[in-house]
């Protein structure tokens, strides 16, 4: 599951809405909406996520959020490591042989020190 399909799930079950009733309302099919929801599929179009927010009424922050989910949940990722150091593509290879394997606990706190790391001043 993405980030994106995540909060779409969150959404849809905070209000008590199936997935054919939403999808009917979007005018997509439950498979696709059931797709996006898993991460079987790429990234929505903006105007679908504008049907989104529409559909539950989201605007300024909470839709600018939905927006960026959307941007950050693309289920393959390319990590381009042309020009960079062999210990930036170590890390890229490494990470995608076993990121699989890795339990949800140990992927949160290396996303928070990539976090942190980008935070520091250069």
């Amino acid at each position: 599951m993405t980030p994106f399909g995540e909060k779409l799930r969150a959404l849809r079950a905070g209000r008590g809405i199936t997935l054919k009733e939403m999808a009917a309302a979007l005018q997509v099919s439950s498979a696709y909406l059931s797709a996006l929801e898993h991460g079987h599929r790429g990234q929505p179009t903006d105007g679908l996520i504008h049907q989104i927010c529409g559909y539950f009424g989201l605007i300024w922050d909470d839709a600018e959020a939905l927006h960026h989910l959307a941007e950050i949940s693309h289920p393959r990722v390319i990590i381009d490591t042309a020009g960079l150091s062999p210990t930036a593509t170590r890390l890229a290879h490494r990470l995608a042989k076993d990121i699989a394997d890795l339990d949800e606990e140990t992927l949160r706190s290396l996303l928070a020190r990539v976090e942190e790391a980008r935070q520091k001043p250069e």
